[in-house]
């Protein structure tokens, strides 16, 4: 019996440590706005890959046309409002933007490393 009331404790602590899936429908929505703001950071830097300006500045640009998405994604994911996650959001997405652009042009090897 003793047993059964530790398996069942320890259970119930495991379940409380993964608190982000509490909300399971706050994990789906949020996963739906990386996946939309990624297909928009795709499909605009498919358009601006041609060139040789710098990839880092065309992905700012690719990242600022998907501006509405990136603004989805802050919404469902920082619900407080937190300025450091804004911030880290728009980062991540400017980084991306210009991974896709050096992926559209053939020329993506992993070198590109976000800014601290």
């Amino acid at each position: 019996m003793r047993t059964l009331i530790v398996v069942a404790l320890l259970s119930l602590a495991a379940c409380s440590a993964n608190s982000q899936y509490s909300e399971p429908w706050t994990v789906k929505a949020v996963g739906k706005t990386y996946e939309a703001r990624d297909a928009c950071l795709q499909r605009e830097a498919a358009s601006h890959a041609t060139g040789t300006e710098d990839p880092s500045s065309i992905g700012r640009t690719v990242s600022a046309n998907c501006q509405a998405e990136t603004n989805a994604l802050i919404a469902s994911s920082n619900p407080y409002n937190d300025p450091v996650v804004t911030a880290a959001i728009r980062q991540d997405s400017d980084f991306r933007a210009a991974g896709y652009v050096l992926k559209a042009r053939g020329q993506y090897g992993g070198q590109l490393r976000p800014a601290d």
